[in-house]
């Protein structure tokens, strides 16, 4: 809560916050089995982990910086590679051999310069509330937020490491040990009707800027699965061939299965003629009733086949339509007492099963377990504004190629974990992820309201910042000359 009548207490809270967030960032990296593990590269479209290790330190004192509330670095040259590379964006640079990385120890010795600097900050700047977008704390808030996303990405990447580079741990090993046969899914109903989405900038939480502005939807009544998919599910999918049947696929979805040979999910393994299961630090005897993690490419493929299979219209819900299925959750994250659900780390540190954690309505895993891949391409509502501090928070993302996930999953904290929260991928990325299927009508196809790739914006920015373009010199540095 940012909002209350006791500014030294509110301080004190957010102090707490920050140590308790820094710490338990750091004990996701004691995970990784040695130096080596941090420099392991899990996924080739993503930095190795020591990149990340470093990024949400640096994030601190870059955007205090931005900001204009800080002007001190601790080491510029750290500050400059560890500020950008965590979405394929055209501007990231992945190739390994243009980086020096530092040492674990080196970054971990940035790590606690930085938890000084920020605890000092937080104790001595000007103290007033509510805070809002232009108080000094809201962007210490933005970096405690910041680095709870990339606690939780972070551990997808370590899912993707060879078992050597990882190790067990006693904060993160408490995964769910009990596994049984999955439960049959069926369609349940879900009432339609009008429904607004976004929030007021007097909200009193945290937001990104993409949860302001507002935008009104009308919402047909629709039927939504009473469980995530599980395994078990989604192995009918698997074992019909559905990764080899070009009719389920999007083109973009089958471009991406021929060109990874995919033929199963990425977190079964395949051993002999069934599959075990990795989880974070674990490779263990599959749990058929914990939901199927799968990319938002595969999530659709398997709603086309479950569509043919079943004659009706089977597809990923909307935005909207997951927002009619939240109402039925009476509660949000911070106000409740205990996670109604398998989320904010409050559980296990694992998924669980799809009848684990029942919620109005005789629907399960309304929020927490897997993250739930939507239709909808993320765009800002009207209204939508950057925030000065992070302009390329969510703009880059406003292409028509990066869907909202909703709910979250067992290792979402924080803004992660409320309702409010819209957070998107590009529809190859893998995260804790799964599927909830509705059926309904067709859906319209939106196009992209395109911020960062408009041609003629690319262009004209490199004519003024590139070195040539078009055979014509870079024109500022050609008045330069001239003068």
């Amino acid at each position: 809560m940012l909002t209350g009548n006791a500014p030294e207490e509110k301080r004190f809270e957010i102090l707490d916050y920050f140590h308790k967030t820094f710490s338990l960032y750091e004990s996701l990296f004691e995970c990784l089995n040695g130096d080596a593990a941090f420099y392991a590269q899990a996924n080739p479209l993503r930095h190795p982990l020591i990149f990340y290790y470093g990024h949400t330190s640096t994030f601190f004192i870059n955007k205090l910086n931005v900001a204009g509330f800080l002007n001190e670095r601790i080491d510029p040259h750290l500050e400059s590679m560890f500020a950008i590379g965590v979405d394929e964006m055209s501007w990231d640079d992945l190739n390994e051999k243009h980086y020096d990385w530092p040492t674990p120890a080196a970054v971990k010795a940035y790590r606690d310069k930085t938890r000084a600097m920020v605890d000092h900050f937080i104790k001595t700047c000007d103290m007033t509330l509510p805070i809002r977008w232009d108080h000094p704390l809201w962007i210490v808030v933005m970096g405690i937020e910041h680095e709870r996303i990339h606690l939780e990405t972070s551990a997808v990447l370590m899912r993707e490491l060879p078992l050597k580079h990882v190790k067990a741990h006693p904060v993160w090993s408490n995964i769910y040990r009990k596994s049984g046969n999955a439960p049959e899914n069926e369609l349940l109903p879900v009432e339609g009707g009008a429904i607004t989405l976004g929030k007021s900038r007097d909200n009193p939480l945290y937001g990104w800027d993409n949860e302001y502005g507002s935008q009104s939807f009308d919402v047909k009544d629709f039927r939504a699965s009473k469980y995530l998919v599980s395994n078990r599910e989604y192995l009918e999918f698997v074992q019909s061939g559905g990764y080899a049947k070009r009719q389920y696929w999007t083109e973009e979805g089958w471009n991406w299965a021929v060109y990874r040979k995919a033929a199963h999910p990425v977190f079964w393994m395949k051993d002999g003629s069934t599959y075990r299961y990795r989880s974070m630090l674990e490779e263990i005897k599959m749990p058929w009733d914990w939901p199927v993690d799968v990319n938002q490419l595969e999530a659709k493929a398997f709603c086309n086949w479950k569509a043919e299979k079943t004659g009706k219209k089977i597809r990923l819900p909307t935005e909207a339509e997951w927002y009619m299925l939240r109402k039925l959750v009476d509660t949000d994250q911070p106000c409740w007492d205990k996670a109604p659900g398998n989320i904010n780390l409050e559980h296990y540190m694992s998924a669980c099963p799809v009848s684990e954690f029942k919620f109005p309505g005789g629907f399960y895993d309304i929020i927490g377990n897997a993250w739930q891949w939507t239709e909808t391409a993320i765009d800002g509502f009207p209204g939508f504004e950057v925030h000065p501090a992070y302009d390329d928070f969510s703009t880059p993302t406003f292409d028509g190629k990066h869907n909202l996930f909703k709910g979250g999953c067992w290792a979402s904290t924080g803004n992660y974990a409320i309702k409010d929260s819209r957070y998107a991928f590009r529809r190859h990325f893998f995260q804790n992820a799964g599927i909830r299927y509705v059926e309904g009508e067709d859906i319209a196809v939106e196009e992209p309201n395109v911020y960062e790739t408009d041609s003629m914006v690319a262009m004209y920015a490199e004519f003024h910042y590139g070195d040539e373009h078009f055979g014509v010199p870079n024109f500022p540095k050609a008045c330069a000359e001239a003068c």
